[in-house]
């Protein structure tokens, strides 16, 4: 499983009670919605989750990756372009991390945003931040990579850049930035286990 686990960012869940789905192993559209009624109220993870949901979480992803209708993913690449939002993560941020990066008081995560450029091999992670106080306002971590296939389920991904912006958020960063890279920088590779096409649009 990729450490982010993404869903476009224009597919529309109708979350319902997990009681009431249907879960059609064979068109897979009911688990999809039980998994991400599973999800709901963790923050993506990222602050950490009860051992016994996580486990539950993971027992389900499992599952979800038996169902790849893709098994050669990186011949199919297409389904991996566009703009993605996170929902699920294995990155957290926790402990001493967390308190001097100021996200216990006074800074707040938004949406984390992945857009894939296949034609040109390239990827970006957008992380949002909200800043509360007497000066509220938000701003993003900009990471940009590069990635080549490396197997039939592979890729390779190496770092380009990154920015903070605005400055106002850099500065707050400054000191800790080497902390907050080393958390969301994406070098390293990305197993694909389980892309798709979502089956309905919003």
């Amino acid at each position: 499983m990729s450490p982010w686990f993404t869903f476009p960012f224009t597919l529309f869940v109708e979350f319902r009670p997990a009681s009431t789905l249907s879960v059609d192993l064979k068109h897979n559209q009911g688990f999809l919605c039980c998994f991400f009624v599973l999800l709901i109220g963790y923050n993506r993870g990222i602050f950490g989750i009860p051992s016994e949901k996580k486990s539950e979480i993971e027992n389900m992803v499992k599952v979800l990756e038996s169902l790849n209708p893709t098994p050669h993913p990186t011949l199919d690449l297409n389904k991996l372009g566009g703009c993605s939002k996170l929902i699920y993560s294995t990155i957290t941020i926790l402990g001493s991390r967390r308190t001097k990066l100021g996200l216990r008081d006074f800074i707040s995560l938004g949406d984390f945003l992945q857009i894939i450029d296949i034609s040109k091999g390239k990827a970006v992670n957008e992380i949002m931040f909200n800043v509360r106080g007497l000066n509220l306002f938000s701003g993003k971590l900009i990471i940009e990579a590069s990635f080549k296939i490396s197997s039939q389920s592979r890729v390779d991904i190496s770092y380009n850049t990154s920015t903070i912006i605005p400055d106002q958020l850099m500065n707050m960063f400054r000191k800790n930035y080497d902390i907050l890279l080393g958390i969301f920088n994406p070098h390293g590779w990305l197993e694909i286990t389980y892309p798709f096409l979502p089956p309905f649009w919003g």
